[in-house]
């Protein structure tokens, strides 16, 4: 950053390559724990007994704690709890606030609830501190996409976000197999306090080097503000002002900054709820992952139930951990060849979600396994290129101060109208059809209709507003203005 006295600040340790590393690393450590608390060796089973009155003790979390089915289902989603509704809280602060810092702050929470997982003596404790995981989590979601945007070289954006959302299948992956090896050989609470150890020196990364700004956010203004307000009331202090009157001025201070808080939240919002291009966006990811959400769920069981698999585990997770990374990176390298546009995002995404939604009904209707293999991973290549296209429109149809909400209010959607309510309603469709081949078609051909909703798209009038000023806010005053956010900017990254 140039600050306006012209002189040039020190540069941050961060370059734009070392930056990436360490958000895909903080994201792959983030999705290990998804994975390991699902793993066998984590999640554990319960004692059992046998009518002859041989009995087998329990294992892991289900096992320690003797939880029945929903309270271990609990366990598995409670994250979700402290991820919606801390997302948009973080999305707002960084207005106000450093959101490298926000990003410290979070990931401490983080560090300390997944410790505190490990630390658990009952089903509360730990589904408190799963709750406060997700709380840590949110303010990496919202704000490392933003700062990968800002920082990636031109020629390359897309593909860098697609690099950074190829953590996700392959930490969830790694997870399974990770809580698998800990837990058979230490114990549980091992592998939680491990993954803490793993993270902790991010956090302190982000206190300790110089922080980043974030394309859209003034550094200082807020700073600015508070002194002056500060000043004020030490100066009348001084002038004889009684305890309780600047007790008064500073909470009146304190809610009318809690007020303006929520008015600028509110007018946010509803700029992004009046961008018909985010909207479309968000309903065709909605209907994406609500499909994705419950093949992680139902699939497995459907592939034993249809093709009699004894390793249906197996099958499925490999299938999506090679066909995830592989398909996310070939997502964003294509829209990086095609010229990264908004236009052309909505044809990749309405075009490889149509495809991958063809290639996928095809393999349910085949009777061999080898046949459904074939088709099934095809058609999952083709559904995850989709994931570093669609943050990408979530980012660039906003202005840089929006896109914060703009990824929190995404996250939050595709979850709670997404892969939350689709594992219970495709099970209610299940026990009413009781065939999982004409159950998983049904799921199937919902794929459709979010390539139809982002064919859509494409019709749709749309601006690229990376570099748009945004006039009415103070705190973005510097946009237009600053130089690149890292030492080594992104055009002269492009040339490297």
């Amino acid at each position: 950053m140039v600050p306006k006295s012209g002189q040039p600040s020190n540069p941050s340790w961060f370059t734009p390559k070392r930056l990436l590393i360490i958000f895909c690393v903080i994201n792959l450590i983030n999705y290990v724990d998804r994975g390991a608390i699902a793993s066998n060796g984590v999640n554990g089973t319960l004692a059992t007994c046998t009518d002859s009155g041989v009995c087998t003790a329990g294992s892991g979390i289900q096992g320690d704690f003797n939880l029945n089915n929903f309270q271990d289902g609990v366990l598995s989603s409670a994250f979700m709890v402290g991820l919606l509704i801390a997302s948009p809280i973080f999305a707002s602060l960084a207005k106000s606030h450093n959101p490298f810092r926000l990003i410290g702050v979070g990931l401490s929470v983080w560090t300390l609830a997944v410790a505190g997982c490990g630390s658990s003596f009952d089903f509360w404790s730990i589904a408190i501190c799963r709750m406060l995981v997700g709380v840590g989590e949110a303010s990496f979601i919202s704000l490392a996409a933003p700062f990968i945007d800002d920082n990636a070289p031109v020629a390359q954006k897309t593909a860098w976000l697609a690099t950074f959302y190829m953590c996700i299948p392959a930490g969830t992956a790694l997870g399974y197999v990770y809580g698998g090896l800990v837990g058979s050989i230490f114990n549980w609470r091992v592998a939680f306090w491990s993954e803490a150890i793993l993270m902790l020196p991010f956090p302190i990364l982000g206190f300790l080097i110089k922080p980043l700004q974030l394309k859209g956010f003034g550094p200082t203004e807020s700073k600015q503000t508070l002194t002056s307000i500060e000043a004020n009331v030490s100066e009348n202090g001084d002038d004889g002002m009684r305890a309780e009157d600047q007790a008064s001025i500073r909470e009146s201070g304190l809610k009318s900054k809690l007020w303006n808080q929520f008015a600028r939240f509110s007018k946010d919002m509803k700029e992004l709820l009046h961008d018909s291009v985010y909207v479309v966006n968000v309903l065709g990811y909605i209907a994406y992952n609500f499909v994705i959400g419950a093949y992680s769920y139902w699939g497995p069981k459907a592939g034993y139930s249809i093709y009699h698999m004894s390793n249906a585990d197996l099958v499925f997770g490999g299938v999506t951990i090679v066909c995830g990374i592989l398909g996310t990176l070939a997502g964003g390298v294509i829209l990086d060849k095609m010229n990264s546009t908004i236009p052309n995002a909505f044809k990749l995404l309405s075009g490889a979600t149509f495809l991958g939604a063809i290639f996928c009904l095809i393999a349910f209707l085949f009777k061999g396994l080898a046949g459904f293999i074939v088709f099934f991973s095809v058609g999952e290549l083709l559904i995850f290129a989709t994931q570093a296209p669609v943050n990408y429109v979530s980012l660039r149809c906003v202005k840089p101060s929006l896109r914060p909400l703009s990824m929190a209010i995404s996250t939050v959607s595709i979850h709670i109208f997404g892969d939350v309510p689709s594992a219970p309603l495709v099970g209610v469709l299940q026990d009413h059809i009781n065939d999982w081949r004409k159950t998983s078609l049904s799921l199937t051909s919902i794929f459709f209709i979010a390539a139809v909703i982002w064919f859509i798209g494409t019709f749709l009038k749309s601006e690229d507003l990376f570099n748009k000023d945004d006039e009415d806010e103070s705190t973005t005053a510097l946009i237009g203005k600053t130089k690149p956010l890292l030492e080594g900017s992104s055009e002269a990254s492009s040339h490297a």
